[in-house]
C-alpha cells in the first residue's frame, strides 16, 4: 500500500470474532488453478455486517434507504481522529467536546487499546445519542469507531442509532484504529453496492494531509 495510505479495516477471514448469532466469514473453492482449469475462484458467505462496515439506515429503521441508495460523499473525504480510549463505557458529549473541534466533516473514535482480532468481547464503549447530537452540530456527516456498534450489543432500542437517523450521519463500525496518530486525516471508505441491504462491509483507508 502506498506510504500515505493506512489501512483500518479488518481482514475478512474464517476464523474472525463476529456478532453472537450472526452469519459467520466463510470461504469455498470454486475452481482451482490445475491442467484443466486456468483460473483460481473462490465464494465467500457472510453478514452484511462483517468486519469493518458502513451501516445503511434500513438496518434500523425499517423505512430507511438501503446500503446502495446512499449518497457516497459522507464516505469520502475530511477525518478527524479522536483517541476516546479514555471515554465511556458510554461516551457522553461532556467527554467528547472538549476533545471535538469547533467544525468537523467526519468524526473517528478509537476506543480500543489494541483490537480484539482473536475473539470476541462484550465490553466496548458506545455512544450516548446526546453525543452524537453534538457530533451533528458541529457538522458532522458520518461516525466511524473502532466498535462493532455505536449501541451496546444487548440493546431492546438503539438509541446512538436512532439519533445518527435524526441527524443524517453515516456510520461505520469496526474500525481498527491502533496504529493511527489521532489528528486529520482524508478517510475512504466506500460502501458495495449491495442493492436492498442494511449495510456493507467496506475497504477502509485514511490518507495522510500534505504538510
Amino acid at each position: 500500500m502506498a506510504a500515505d495510505l493506512i489501512d483500518i479495516s479488518q481482514p475478512l477471514r474464517s476464523d474472525m470474532p463476529y456478532w453472537p448469532g450472526d452469519t459467520p466469514f466463510e470461504t469455498e473453492p470454486v475452481w482451482q488453478i490445475g491442467p484443466d482449469c486456468p483460473v483460481s475462484v473462490s465464494r465467500f458467505g457472510c453478514s452484511t455486517h462483517a468486519g469493518t462496515h458502513a451501516d445503511a439506515p434500513s438496518h434500523y429503521d425499517a423505512d430507511g434507504a438501503a446500503i446502495d441508495a446512499l449518497d457516497l460523499d459522507p464516505f469520502l473525504g475530511p477525518a478527524t481522529l479522536i483517541d476516546a480510549r479514555a471515554f465511556g463505557p458510554v461516551v457522553t458529549p461532556e467527554q467528547l467536546g472538549p476533545a471535538l473541534p469547533a467544525s468537523v466533516r467526519r468524526v473517528l473514535l478509537r476506543t480500543w487499546d489494541r483490537f480484539p482480532h482473536a475473539a470476541w468481547r462484550d465490553d466496548f464503549i458506545t455512544l450516548h445519542p446526546e453525543a452524537v447530537s453534538l457530533l451533528a452540530e458541529r457538522g458532522a456527516r458520518l461516525v466511524g469507531v473502532d466498535a462493532p456498534s455505536i449501541d451496546p450489543r444487548t440493546a431492546k432500542r438503539l438509541h446512538a442509532h436512532d439519533a445518527a437517523r435524526a441527524a443524517g450521519l453515516r456510520i461505520l463500525e469496526g474500525l481498527v484504529l491502533d496504529h493511527v496518530a489521532p489528528g486529520e486525516y482524508e478517510l475512504i471508505a466506500l460502501p458495495l453496492r449491495l442493492a436492498g441491504l442494511d449495510a456493507s462491509p467496506v475497504r477502509a483507508v485514511l490518507r495522510r494531509l500534505a504538510a
